[in-house]
């Protein structure tokens, strides 16, 4: 039972109108909602301490160690290389007084391991005030 004898079947199309409207909406909210965030920088807040008055009575250790690893204590080079080496060296130095604090003065090229081990070389001595000095600008 066709009753459109006479009338053609007109072409389907695709408006793409209102296609091209929606992805633009959706493109301008991923524009306007994405971050450009650069990601190459380090942020950070350094605390800030006040200096308090050093007490005279306290001998300081000064350990200083070189870019090249070797260390030395209250300005006297020693030849240790392990951290029992450099704990034996620590407990002769304080003399069994734990109260001393420990100053270290690594150079900026040191490796860090230098330092960890000359850290780890204190708690094993006893000394646990430990500190860093640093230059001032």
């Amino acid at each position: 039972m066709n009753f459109q004898k006479d009338k053609k079947n007109d072409e389907f199309e695709i408006n793409f109108i209102p296609l091209i409207d929606v992805l633009l909406v959706i493109i301008i909210f991923l524009v306007v909602s994405t971050t450009f965030a650069r990601f190459s920088q380090l942020k950070i807040n350094l605390p800030t301490a006040e200096a308090n008055i050093a007490d005279k009575n306290l001998d300081y250790i000064n350990v200083t160690i070189s870019k090249d690893g070797q260390y030395a204590i209250n300005q006297k080079s020693i030849s240790a290389q392990t951290v029992d080496d450099l704990t034996i060296k620590l407990r002769e130095i304080s003399d069994g007084n734990i109260d001393n604090p420990l100053v270290i003065n690594a150079d900026a090229l040191a490796s860090h391991q230098s330092v960890i081990n000359v850290m780890e070389a204190s708690r094993k001595a006893g000394l646990t005030k430990i500190t860093f000095s640093t230059k001032v600008n």
